[in-house]
């Protein structure tokens, strides 16, 4: 819901008369929106912000997608194949009774909080209570923004590449502190000349040695993972991976949510609610098209009924002062945005993304002839053997493109493979993005003709919707819309298929006998191998229990540690 007041009066911000016509009355907005200045200013952040929001949550959603292959070895981050599964999974991934209850959920506590409101009479008490609430639950949200914010900053003070004016491209190393670049058969070539751990015009300050080495020592501090190992004895132990922006973040997460409660700021509201929105937008997952479009058009309706036929909506928006809105304001006028028009069509504006994202690694796809033994049973009971050439599907290996905004900027969209990556084709992201502008521009102009709280699902579910489906018509791709699902059923290696005489995929081809024998024969092996290892492990850990008993009968109740990584000089030593 969004809507726009002038001294806090719903509604009484431009002279637009209600005897014109419609066509007369949108004829009327420039001219009037010219005279009210500061209401065009505001009404442009609203749609500002939230535009930034979605974009930003979006990209920040990008996970490898189930038409590529994930990399063999552990990645440039250091994290380990099992590491970047877990980072495949969504939070929560929508089923097609979302559609049925989210608007019921919605409307259950909006109502409640109404008649609660009605209650108290004094809606403070409430707006407390939940302030505290969302104060504490925002944490990991503004935590996720600010350190996601500070990897973008640091990204572009310290890039991994740089292109200088003579178009030749530098590397950094942070071991020889010094920058290279490579050759065509793909050897560094070393630059001792070059010393400068910043890129561009930044590489020509003049640095003393000292200061140099600790720019270098930073540099390497910010893109090295540290690894945090927490345990308790009787209930277990965990270890896991963070980078200094991530501490960071959390810092500045603790100090803005005790600051809120302090000061109750307009800004750290909004803030707390930015987070809020954007951290919905990575985690959520509209699963499919037909499920997210199903999603938005019973909410659609929702917000249609709750805005327009009672007084529930605009009652607990404008009554109770916490992170649920974005609040904007000048000397004269002030407009808010609820979350759930950011959130709402934001995860299907990233489910967009990732479809974009999908289709430049389904198009690198390879069909692959291999030979196919199947066994057949004749009538008399004899067995043979059939050979057959069917396809296998090559999937290309996947290259994370987050966190490329930097080398972009110095270096260019070729610069490296994870630049390049970052560079796909995202066509449906751009017309769901056109979609939602246009349909917050009619928001708020409808919100300006009748001067009453618009619900801006009315508008902005049609306009994302239709130009994204629209779009899949057009380009004839509403088959990959059609099947593409995040649920994991696409996740799948070395694909059989068959396929007709244009090279089209037909269907897949289940496993043949001799390909599943073959299979359980290497599970078993496996399986076997795994029984001997833990055999051995099992006897060095007794081993090792026996004489650690013998020295000592104490036992470890709480561990907490941080592992720092080792500097440059001692990876350059160990070298």
């Amino acid at each position: 819901m969004t809507n726009s007041s002038a001294d806090g009066v719903p509604g009484d911000g431009l002279d637009v008369t209600g005897n014109l016509t419609l066509f007369q009355s949108f004829s009327q907005i420039p001219a009037d929106l010219w005279k009210h200045q500061d209401l065009l200013i505001i009404q442009t952040k609203v749609v500002c912000a939230a535009l930034g929001c979605i974009y930003l949550g979006a990209h920040a959603s990008l996970r490898r997608p189930p038409s590529a292959s994930p990399p063999p070895k552990k990645s440039k981050s250091g994290k380990t194949k099992k590491d970047e599964d877990q980072d495949d999974q969504f939070v929560q991934g929508l089923v097609a009774s979302d559609a049925i209850m989210f608007p019921i959920m919605a409307g259950t506590v909006l109502v409640g909080l109404y008649y609660l409101i009605k209650w108290l009479e004094d809606p403070a008490i409430i707006s407390k209570i939940m302030g505290i609430y969302f104060s504490v639950m925002s944490l990991g949200s503004i935590a996720k923004m600010a350190a996601d914010s500070l990897h973008f900053i640091t990204g572009f003070i310290f890039p991994e590449v740089w292109k200088s004016t003579s178009g030749t491209l530098y590397h950094f190393d942070n071991s020889r502190k010094c920058l290279y670049t490579l050759s065509e058969s793909g050897e560094r070539i070393y630059d001792n000349s070059k010393q400068s751990p910043f890129p561009g015009v930044l590489s020509f300050v003049g640095l003393t040695e000292q200061r140099r080495n600790t720019f270098w020592e930073l540099r390497h501090l910010f893109y090295e993972h540290w690894t945090i190992r927490i345990g308790m004895h009787g209930i277990g132990k965990q270890k896991f991976q963070v980078k200094l922006n991530d501490v960071l973040g959390a810092f500045l997460a603790i100090g803005a949510s005790i600051l809120y409660q302090t000061t109750k700021s307009n800004f750290l509201s909004n803030v707390m609610g930015y987070a809020f929105s954007y951290v919905g937008v990575i985690t959520l997952s509209p699963t499919t098209f037909t499920i997210g479009s199903s999603v938005l058009f019973g909410l659609f309706f929702y917000d249609i009924y709750m805005v327009f036929y009672t007084p529930y909506m605009v009652t607990v928006a404008t009554k109770l002062d916490v992170p649920i809105k974005l609040v904007f304001q000048s000397n004269k006028q002030s407009s808010m945005l609820g979350l759930g028009d950011i959130v709402v069509p934001g995860i299907f504006i990233g489910l967009c993304l990732r479809f974009d994202h999908f289709l430049h690694y389904y198009r690198q796809q390879k069909l692959i002839p291999v030979e196919l033994e199947t066994e057949a049973t004749s009538e008399d009971g004899q067995i043979s053997t059939k050979k057959e050439t069917q396809r296998i599907v090559h999937k290309p290996v996947y290259v994370n493109p987050q966190g490329q905004w930097g080398n972009t900027f110095w270096g260019n969209s070729s610069a490296t493979p994870a630049t390049k990556a970052a560079g796909f084709k995202k066509t449906y992201f751009t017309a769901a993005m056109v979609g939602y502008l246009l349909a917050m521009v009619m928001t708020l102009a409808m919100l300006l003709i009748f001067k009453h709280a618009q619900p801006a699902l009315l508008y902005l579910v049609p306009g994302v919707v239709s130009a994204v489906w629209i779009t899949g018509l057009v380009r004839g791709e509403l088959r990959e819309m059609w099947i593409y699902t995040e649920d994991g059923t696409l996740d799948k290696q070395d694909v059989v298929v068959e396929v007709d005489g244009n090279g089209n995929v037909i269907k897949e081809i289940e496993e043949s006998k001799a390909d599943q024998d073959e299979v359980k024969k290497k599970d078993s092996d496996a399986a076997k191998a795994l029984v001997d290892k833990q055999g051995e492990d099992a006897a060095d850990e007794k081993s090792k229990s026996s004489e650690s008993t013998k020295k000592s009968r104490s036992r470890t109740v709480f561990v907490f540690s941080i592992e720092a990584p080792p500097s440059p000089a001692e990876v350059e030593a160990s070298s």
